[in-house]
């Protein structure tokens, strides 16, 4: 009889080990860390908005970016975006804006004596809206073909976007003279909506003392691109390839349901809300370094996916509640699963 200690099951404790580890998430994680230190060259504080950013972009989702005038959200942008080896754009968002402007339109060419499309602003990879709720609702609607498709149809011909295409699009919540609510169905194209608040005081002194130090620089030039289009394409990949248990997906799938029968909200969250938390939850996990989903990765996600596509009832917006509020109560009143 063999001795059952001169014979360990090492290769089946092997196989296991690899399983634990079958997606190798070294050289994400090793980007990201390397989109987060491009970054702290320039923006102080912001770690929360830098991380949802990058979670955003390997979730394959556009980000709504709101907060009060002067804390650089156009900036942090602007910098996130030439931190990959793409092509960039931007746009400024007025009540005269016509959705031409945004898209492109067609011109004749005297020598041919045919009209041809001269393309937009829009056809870029990463494109930055700002002041989004500036222009009316023509312009507004121009953007939802090619936000959740990818395309644009112009003169009955379809444009495809080069890959990746991302927009990230900012909007002040306190000026409301000129602006223009963005529709319900506009926002659920928006993966994330991430709220920008004011810096700590210590933040603000290191932001005072980075900028005396700084002199006459510009910020850009401080900026080198980390991430290529095959790299990002790449590690898109393995986040969907991140492993989530029935169990997650009845949690997931219990949290969008209370959102739709909850007294104090009058509209709920929609399929691509629970679809938008198991994408953002496998991309919390891949940066993280694992391949599986928790229940954290899901408590994570669960704020800035839902904030913009819950309505509250007129009486609990009369007394000042707020979606998070809702959300957080909804969070705490569903078992988590172990």
């Amino acid at each position: 009889m063999e001795n059952p200690e001169e014979n360990p099951i090492q290769p089946q404790a092997q196989e296991d080990l690899q399983f634990n580890n079958r997606i190798p998430l070294e050289e994400l994680k090793t980007s990201v860390e390397g989109i987060k230190a491009q970054l702290r060259k320039i923006i102080v504080g912001q770690e929360d908005f830098v991380e949802l950013l990058i979670v955003g972009l390997l979730a394959n989702g556009h980000v709504l970016i709101e907060g009060v005038p002067g804390i650089a959200k156009t900036i942090t942008a602007k910098l996130f975006a030439k931190t990959l080896k793409t092509d960039f754009s931007r746009i400024q968002f007025t009540p005269d804006l016509m959705p031409s402007d945004v898209l492109g339109t067609s011109v004749l060419n005297m020598k041919l004596s045919e009209f041809e499309f001269k393309k937009g602003p829009i056809f870029s990879n990463i494109i930055l809206i700002d002041e989004i709720n500036r222009a009316p609702a023509k312009t507004q609607a121009a953007l939802f073909e090619v936000m959740e498709e990818r395309q644009i149809t112009m003169d009955g011909t379809k444009y495809e976007m080069d890959y990746p295409f991302m927009v990230l699009a900012t909007q002040n919540p306190v000026e409301q003279e000129g602006t223009y609510a963005l529709p319900e169905a506009q926002l659920d194209r928006f993966l994330f909506k991430i709220k920008v608040g004011y810096p700590k005081l210590e933040e603000e002194v290191t932001i005072l003392k980075t900028h005396h130090d700084r002199k006459l620089a510009i910020p850009q030039d401080a900026i080198e691109g980390v991430l290529t289009a095959e790299n990002l394409q790449k590690f898109r990949g393995q986040v969907q390839e991140i492993l989530i248990e029935d169990k997650i997906f009845n949690y997931i799938a219990q949290i969008v349901d209370k959102t739709r029968n909850h007294p104090h909200l009058y509209l709920g969250g929609s399929p691509r809300a629970s679809l938008a938390i198991m994408n953002t939850s496998k991309a919390f996990a891949a940066i993280n370094g694992r391949d599986f989903v928790t229940p954290d990765d899901v408590k994570r996600s669960l704020a800035p996916v839902l904030r913009h596509r819950i309505i509250l009832s007129p009486e609990r917006e009369m007394e000042g509640m707020t979606p998070e509020t809702v959300i957080d109560m909804i969070a705490q009143s569903i078992e988590i699963p172990r």
